[in-house]
């Protein structure tokens, strides 16, 4: 079975037409000021209290079916600064923003799923959660700070994935999106004229090293059993042609998903940066953030939903746990299930 057959024909051009309005409407992060009053008005007319104001912009409401445990269910809104190049009706209307991670198609099947879920509530109670900031800027942690998991039993989440083929679900237990942490190293020389070098203390040449150094986390330091990446994603030093910079800058990425390598990576950036400048003659200043954890299955539940999406849609539209279904992309998703 198709999901799209799932749903009455004016359920699915419902939830089509909101995800265009929403798609041609993108808003980043704390922004989220449209899309969080379409939301509201929307379940404001299925007859729910929506609260709004959580973690700035986001939008809870609970549909009350009585005695029983209380599930929470996510959508996170939050667009990217990307320039959309569409010639799609319903492209991005708004210069250098775009949804393209796919929250508006979150936003739009939740509110399909909250008016299917007032026509026949389930025993207990359903949070509709509708966060705020996904994109790296902590919205999730804002919620969970702010009391939107009081009182929850279990929480679940989507996310639209291109890799597996239409009218499939990817589904595994334990880690599934990974840690994702971000680092800034700034390499310190001295600056002089690209002909007499050596009165200069070149830091480009140390930068050069320690693209090469950090990768050595992966290939030396983690076991080889457990995925991890290292990404220098932005190299900076000078405007001239002929002039030694003062200052080198990295900036990338670590990715992982083992807590306990998660936890020793800022340590082993830092070490390298500085060993390798200091053999340059150079200083090394570590900027690392933290931006999500692992998201991991809990595998009951995991195997709860993996049963209910079989019985929907049959076994072979459920992708198996090696499928396409485990990334190094991240998701913070993961303070709900933490």
């Amino acid at each position: 079975m198709s999901p799209a057959n799932l749903l009455p024909a004016e359920l699915r051009e419902r939830l089509v037409r909101v995800r265009r309005d929403l798609h041609a409407h993108p808003e980043l992060a704390y922004e989220e000021e449209r899309t969080a009053a379409l939301v509201a008005e929307r379940l404001e007319e299925l007859g729910l209290a929506p609260r709004r104001g959580i973690a700035e912009t986001g939008v809870v409401a609970d549909i009350d079916g009585g005695a029983g445990k209380t599930v929470l269910l996510r959508a996170d809104m939050d667009a990217l600064p990307v320039e959309e190049e569409s010639d799609a009706p319903y492209r991005s209307t708004r210069p250098g923003r775009m949804h393209a991670c796919g929250h508006d198609g979150h936003v739009a099947s939740l509110l399909v799923a909250a008016e299917r879920l007032v026509a026949r509530p389930p025993p207990g109670r359903v949070r509709l959660c509708f966060q705020p900031a996904e994109e790296g800027r902590g919205g999730a942690r804002r919620m969970v700070a702010e009391g939107v998991l009081e009182g929850v039993d279990a929480a679940f989440g989507v996310h639209l994935w291109n890799e597996l083929d239409l009218g499939r679900i990817g589904l595994r237990s334990g880690p599934v999106m990974a840690a994702v942490d971000r680092f800034d190293i700034a390499l310190r020389g001295q600056g002089g004229h690209g002909a007499l070098p050596q009165r200069a203390v070149d830091p480009v040449i140390a930068a050069c090293q320690l693209v090469s150094a950090l990768q050595t986390i992966v290939s030396r330091r983690a076991d080889p059993l457990e995925a991890c990446v290292v990404t220098v994603a932005s190299v900076r030093a000078g405007e001239g042609f002929n002039v030694i910079p003062d200052v080198a800058r990295l900036a990338g990425t670590c990715r992982c998903f083992s807590e306990r390598l998660h936890a020793e990576l800022p340590e082993q950036v830092r070490q390298l940066a500085e060993g390798v400048a200091q053999a340059h003659g150079c200083s090394a200043a570590l900027d690392y953030e933290r931006i999500c954890r692992p998201t991991a299955n809990d595998p009951r539940l995991a195997a709860l939903a993996r049963e209910a999406a079989s019985e929907l849609l049959g076994a072979e539209a459920v992708a198996t746990e090696g499928e396409g279904t485990r990334t190094l992309a991240g998701e913070d998703f993961s303070e709900f299930a933490a």
